[in-house]
């Protein structure tokens, strides 16, 4: 899909510095394209990190599972070769995609759900200590908080700014706020309010080298950037299908590693990982093969070259909020702790949940405020398929809300 720029357009561009004067800018990738999504007409999403769009070919999958399974449900459920073995199937496309065998995942409803049935999992009481920071996002505090007012653990969190861009200066930290009695550290792989990457393999080995249990909240991570649940170490890996992995909405994910069933030990396992059973009861089976299709689809784009792809754009998203006078709160380019995601401060006068409505309802671009506990702005979440031009469009749009 090649996208023109209006003079217009192009002539804020170049005073920008984003657009060589006289040129045209070319999109990427070539596939998938947006019209293998049901976006409103002329709308530019830019907030993939909040809710992906689900592929037509998800979609179609799902419909076809439904109906095959409304036709004779028991028979088309358990039988040979029916919707139920299907879904046995996608546990093993998304478990190729974490890093994992199928029979070390549970399928969730989300990470929030996933996170959950670890928290109520552990044997945690009054005394044990959990550790986390002040940038995770409440789907992987409230399990924690919860056991803090029911059972009398104790959450520690350390804090962790939009400066804090040291990988190994945040191990340090972490490693000195640990005591005898952590029982648990619970961290995000991204940090959804910057985008930032945390070292989670150093924490991983951080929390091995002191007997505590690692358990890594990867909504933000999968289907962004590789991920290897083995390679990180982590005792447990909660992640979702619908933000980056762009799958069905209300599906999700949990890695447990076999040394962790002695810690964590959810009511889900006791007989067995399939997503219907006596534990379970009956999941939503067309969720979970959309979740498999849109995992086998990402093993074929290559999360590599989705990840390159993603940064470019990002990148580009970053420069241009700069050369807007705004203060980045998301790593700079070349930053290992960078991903996808680039945040922005907003001036003061500036109410970002305003600046969000008025970002969609005038220019017909979405973006996501910025939670107001961490800072007043604003966040971009490009992914494959958007182009340099929706960037472009994006930063042509808060310009005009700035000025």
């Amino acid at each position: 899909m090649r996208e023109l720029l209006s003079h217009t357009r192009r002539a804020v561009l170049v005073a920008m510095g984003l657009a060589p004067a006289g040129s045209a800018l070319a999109s990427l990738p070539p596939e998938p394209t947006s019209a293998e999504y049901g976006f409103a007409p002329g709308l530019t999403y830019l907030n993939t990190a909040s809710l992906g769009p689900t592929p037509r070919s998800v979609l179609t999958a799902m419909d076809r599972a439904w109906t095959e399974l409304e036709t004779n449900p028991v028979r088309m459920a358990y039988g040979e070769g029916g919707v139920l073995a299907q879904t046995d199937l996608a546990r093993t496309r998304i478990g190729v995609l974490l890093g994992c065998s199928a029979d070390e995942l549970l399928l969730t409803r989300s990470t929030t759900d996933a996170m959950n049935i670890i928290a109520a999992g552990t044997c945690l009481s009054n005394g044990d200590r959990v550790l986390t920071t002040d940038q995770e996002h409440e789907g992987g505090t409230y399990c924690w908080t919860n056991l803090a007012r029911r059972r009398g653990v104790t959450v520690d969190v350390i804090t962790i700014t939009p400066e804090d861009q040291d990988p190994s200066a945040i191990v340090t930290r972490f490693a000195d706020a640990l005591r005898p009695s952590t029982r648990v550290i619970s961290v995000s792989h991204v940090i959804s309010a910057t985008g930032h990457r945390m070292p989670v393999s150093d924490i991983a080995a951080l929390a091995r080298s002191k007997g505590v249990v690692c358990v890594v909240d990867g909504a933000q991570a999968w289907g962004q950037i590789p991920v290897d649940v083995k390679a990180i170490g982590c005792h447990a890996y909660a992640t979702t299908g619908h933000k980056w992995m762009m799958g069905p909405k209300g599906c999700g994910v949990l890695y447990l590693s076999p040394e962790a069933h002695e810690a964590i030990q959810p009511v889900q396992l006791e007989d067995g990982h399939r997503f219907v059973s006596n534990s379970t009861g009956v999941g939503c089976l067309p969720l979970a093969i959309g979740l498999g299709v849109a995992a086998e689809a990402m093993r074929m784009w290559q999360l590599e070259k989705v990840e390159a792809h993603n940064i470019s754009l990002r990148n580009r998203a970053y420069v241009g909020l700069e050369r807007l006078g705004l203060k980045l709160a998301s790593a700079p380019p070349g930053n290992p702790m960078g991903t996808a995601m680039v945040a922005a401060h907003l001036p003061d006068r500036l109410d970002s949940s305003a600046f969000r409505q008025a970002m969609h309802d005038r220019h017909n671009v979405v973006v996501k405020m910025a939670e107001k506990r961490w800072f007043n702005g604003i966040r971009l979440s490009p992914h494959i398929f958007n182009t340099q031009a929706d960037v472009d469009q994006a930063l042509v749009a808060i310009r005009a809300e700035l000025s």
